[in-house]
């Protein structure tokens, strides 16, 4: 495949930015109500917990073995539609459910799914474009997901504001399962029909210890700082929390209760609007000196939050911030590992960013919470703020290092 600068949109791009729309339309649908759900089922607080963490665990290790995978197949397009298949498919599989240990069994195999496919779709987008362009690539690519993950939750509340009446909520939530399998299935259609494999690539060999060996070692110190500041980079919704700890003793409960709920779509509609914006001027001034600038909002955001304010204004800068940094940062750092990586282990390469940055989402959301518990909120942050400035210091020290070696 040729494109040139101008002519980047491809079909290859439309169809995997359909494909992330409509794979996150149909499984944050069923995301959305599934607290709801459980406690229908009668399931206890932890099994929520216990189902996330099982599910972000395996979802993390098969985004490693499905990279190693993608790299050893001539077509990627086939294992990648039967791992978008699977996660629609279980997302219907919730209606069958009688009790939360149902629920574990779809939710794990649907997210071992997700974690599969990461990345083959990457790497199908970093094949499509030409390097100039990927940061645009990837910024379109990430404002198709977030588009469907508003979306489908979206349609969830309206269906559920404007059809249950009480003693018909089980009903309408396991609808709402089957409804949001449809979009699942069609992802897994869109990457296998409006997307071509490459023709000239060439199938790896390597064993999945020679591929992880074979990664460049600019590559290498590039995952250190992710690793780094993921390790801080808690969980957004946690900022909701904030937002009503920090304004409810001036505003009142349910006032903050919605203001927080507010903040927080104004935080994703700056994540959705922001990835393409964010990906093309990465194009144009340098995807490196981009991702350190996003980087560096984080330690400002960090900082924000380590002095606990409870002005509406300045809560709101934070809860922007957030949906700044997450734009630049989900567009970037996959654009920018697909310069690193040679295309033989291309694939491989973005499973380990990847698993780096699950594991990271873990370990961050568990420290910060802990810390929050145990001490309080300016500790909390006061921890991100010191792995997110550590892991920017890395990642440009990463980067110029492989600029000076380039």
């Amino acid at each position: 495949m040729t494109h040139t600068k101008r002519g980047w949109i491809t079909g290859d791009v439309i169809g995997l930015a359909l494909n992330r729309f409509l794979s996150d339309f149909g499984h944050e649908a069923g995301t959305a109500i599934l607290p709801l759900f459980l406690t229908l089922l009668g399931a206890p607080p932890f099994a929520l917990g216990l189902i996330e963490a099982v599910s972000d665990g395996l979802s993390s290790f098969f985004k490693l073995f499905g990279g190693w995978v993608g790299d050893r197949v001539q077509d990627r397009r086939g294992l990648a539609a039967v791992a978008y298949a699977i996660t629609g498919i279980t997302t219907g599989m919730y209606a069958l459910a009688s009790g939360w240990l149902g629920v574990l069994a779809a939710r794990a195999l649907g997210w071992a799914g997700r974690g599969f496919r990461s990345p083959l779709h990457d790497a199908l987008l970093a094949d499509a474009v030409p390097p100039e362009v990927r940061g645009r690539a990837f910024g379109l690519d990430e404002a198709a997901d977030t588009v469907g993950a508003i979306g489908g939750p979206a349609v969830a509340f309206l269906l559920v504001t404007l059809l249950v009446t009480g003693d018909n909520a089980l009903g309408i939530y396991q609808l709402i399962f089957v409804i949001g399998m449809l979009p699942g299935i069609l992802a897994a259609a869109s990457i296998l029909f409006l997307v071509r494999e490459r023709a000239d690539r060439t199938a790896s060999r390597r064993s999945f210890s020679a591929a992880l060996r074979a990664l460049p070692l600019r590559f290498r110190r590039y995952l250190i700082g992710i690793a780094i500041f993921g390790a801080g980079d808690f969980s957004h919704t946690l900022l909701i929390l904030y937002a009503v700890t920090a304004l409810s003793p001036s505003m009142g409960a349910e006032a903050a209760n919605t203001t927080a709920l507010l903040l927080y779509t104004i935080h994703n509609v700056f994540y959705a609007v922001g990835a393409y914006p964010f990906g093309a001027l990465a194009d144009r001034i340098g995807k490196r000196t981009m991702l350190i600038a996003a980087y560096s909002l984080a330690v400002l955001m960090n900082l924000l939050l380590v002095g606990t304010p409870n002005a509406v204004a300045l809560v709101a800068l934070i809860f922007i911030l957030g949906g700044v940094v997450y734009a630049a940062q989900q567009a970037l750092e996959r654009a920018i590992a697909a310069d690193l990586v040679d295309e033989s282990v291309r694939s491989t390469g973005f499973g380990a960013l990847a698993a780096v940055n699950g594991v990271g989402d873990f370990v961050s959301s568990l420290v910060v919470g802990a810390l929050w518990t145990a001490f309080s909120p300016s500790v909390a942050f006061g921890y991100s703020l010191l792995m997110s400035a550590c892991g920017t210091v890395a990642i440009f020290f990463a980067l110029r290092v492989q600029s000076e070696g380039a």
